[in-house]
């Protein structure tokens, strides 16, 4: 296995160029598959180096750039990102430990696209999408367009993604992370989700752990938030969707058992958000 260090994103793409190797940053999704022997690529190109990758964070007025070297504590730890956007940063924040977090980087995470990821289904209720490279040029994809099922993403490998972007939700919204876990930290989600709910009642949950990729859903309906029958309604529409498996972490009836309540959950925490204006 070869090791490279460009110092531009046209080298690295050249050196991705055949498809046989993997690019890093944060490295920890990376590192263990190296260790464990399921990952093998024919060469290693490290990112760290290279100068015009897109900075780590760019706060506009429409929305913020996540850039590929952004780790998750620098986005949790930022009040411009983490007040907008409060459902991505619950999640970054449950995310291996204080060590992993400040090597770990968002586009990392989305790029592994593991089903059980808890930056995605934040990322997906607040409409992220992500820009890709290549020696062609770039492209733009919704989130929910490039995850394509367990691990697989629409990013070819001889791309790169180098950033993402989040659009600011409307005025008067809210957002919320939840998951649930075997033990309080350093342990993969048994069930997820994400919610946003605007000051008009419109609802939109993303599902994580629960299918072959992380799931969004939009409630076709306004809600009335401050009617139990209503939310209840609503809570059966997202549930519709979710198709979990029963594994080492849980039984295909207990995930949805708990995907009812995590859901709730999350509907009514964001909209406590919006109302108070998080």
């Amino acid at each position: 296995m070869q090791y490279h260090q460009p110092t531009s994103l046209a080298q690295a793409l050249a050196l991705l160029s055949d498809g046989g190797a993997r690019p890093l940053l944060g490295g920890t999704d990376l590192i263990v598959g190296l260790r464990r022997g399921t990952v093998e690529p024919g060469a290693v190109v490290d990112l760290k180096r290279v100068a015009d990758l897109p900075a780590p964070l760019e706060v506009g007025p429409a929305g913020v750039r996540v850039g590929a070297g952004a780790t998750l504590a620098h986005l949790i730890s930022h009040g411009g990102f983490a007040s907008r956007f409060p459902a991505i940063a619950d999640g970054a924040a449950l995310i291996g430990s204080v060590q992993i977090r400040n090597r770990a980087t968002m586009v990392g995470n989305v790029c592994n696209a593991s089903p059980v990821a808890d930056t995605a289904p934040g990322l997906l209720v607040h409409g992220a999408s992500v820009r890709i490279r290549s020696g062609a040029g770039e492209r733009d994809v919704p989130l929910d367009d490039f995850y394509a099922g367990p691990r697989v993403t629409a990013c070819a490998p001889t791309e790169l993604v180098t950033s993402l972007w989040v659009p600011v939700p409307p005025a008067g919204s809210g957002s919320a992370f939840v998951r649930l876990t075997r033990r309080r930290a350093v342990d993969l989600a048994t069930v997820s989700a994400a919610a946003l709910v605007t000051a008009g009642g419109e609802v939109t949950v993303a599902l994580g752990a629960v299918a072959a990729r992380t799931l969004v859903v939009t409630v076709p309906w306004p809600v009335d938030l401050h009617d139990p029958v209503a939310v209840s309604e609503a809570v059966r529409e997202v549930l519709g969707r979710a198709t979990p498996i029963s594994d080492v972490r849980a039984t295909r009836e207990y995930r949805l058992a708990m995907t009812e309540v995590l859901v709730r959950r999350a509907i009514v925490w964001a909209a406590g958000r919006a109302s108070e204006g998080a």
